[in-house]
């Protein structure tokens, strides 16, 4: 008897977990773009394991932190195009030629959903692509292309784009002429996204680089911190920890840089808030 009524409670929590998250994708409210390249994608975790073949492959060591942990109302759009639970790895259907771990955005969700309980449910739409140029992400391209086809699918359920979050740009510390032009490019694609999406002040939580595999990290980053459009604002990864390839954050690090991400966009709201009870012009 005391078998069978354990398996009965067993049954029923699984079906009021189901039944929790299939309320929350009904009811998207908050939904954010992750976008860039391998450190929005995540690789917090992934290292090199050495089979007994000799092959040397990267593997995800599984560990998920208290502050990644799945929430019924924290979803991720999948690469079918339709809400499902978040877990981490966020990217692991997105990021396909990759191995997939950690990443800044469900520390990101979690963080928002500690600091403001009524925020309510929270849909990322993962889009990031590992060791992507700027070019790369030009509209017209497939990358963009694909990003905005996902995030307007998001909203057939309903619910508002909150923000994009963007962390990209090791890919153009590699080559001077990439890093020069970085800037202009950068500029560009914010601008285009927003027309894109018919969000002129959609807020942007852009990365400032913490690594790059070539020599012009500090161009890239003089760039990032000299984007001056409205709703742009820039968080630092820099002296975050890196892991042995000495290019990608560890999870420990993402775990910081998902909290860092938060605070400045709740900071972004604020700002937009008070901006929105200032009175307007005499008529």
């Amino acid at each position: 008897m005391l078998p069978l009524l354990l398996l009965m409670l067993l049954a029923h929590s699984r079906w009021v977990a189901t039944a929790n998250v299939t309320n929350c994708i009904s009811n998207v409210k908050n939904i954010f773009i992750l976008s860039g390249q391998s450190n929005m994608s995540g690789r917090g975790g992934v290292f090199n394991q050495t089979s007994l073949t000799g092959m040397v492959n990267l593997t995800w060591d599984g560990v998920v932190p208290p502050e990644c942990q799945p929430n019924p109302s924290i979803v991720r759009l999948s690469a079918q195009l339709t809400w499902v639970e978040a877990q981490e790895p966020l990217h692991k259907d997105i990021d396909v030629n990759k191995t997939c771990g950690v990443g800044p955005g469900m520390s990101f969700a979690n963080t928002l959903k500690s600091k403001d309980p009524n925020i309510g449910v929270i849909g990322l739409v993962p889009c990031a692509i590992g060791g992507t140029n700027i070019t790369q992400w030009a509209r017209g391209g497939w990358l963009y292309n694909e990003m905005i086809r996902r995030t307007k699918a998001a909203l057939q359920g309903g619910g508002t784009i909150r923000g994009m979050l963007w962390y990209q740009g090791e890919s153009d510390a590699i080559e001077l002429e990439d890093a020069q032009l970085y800037k202009s490019r950068l500029m560009k694609f914010f601008k285009y996204v927003r027309k894109d999406l018919q969000l002129p002040t959609l807020p942007v939580i852009q990365v400032a680089l913490a690594t790059a595999p070539g020599p012009y990290m500090e161009v890239i980053r003089k760039a990032q911190f000299g984007i001056k459009l409205p709703n742009v604002r820039t968080v630092d990864a820099k002296g975050l920890p890196i892991g042995p390839d000495l290019l990608h954050l560890t999870t420990p690090a993402h775990v910081q840089l998902g909290q860092m991400l938060a605070d400045s966009f709740l900071q972004t709201q604020k700002s937009l808030d008070v901006h929105a009870g200032e009175p307007g012009p005499p008529a």
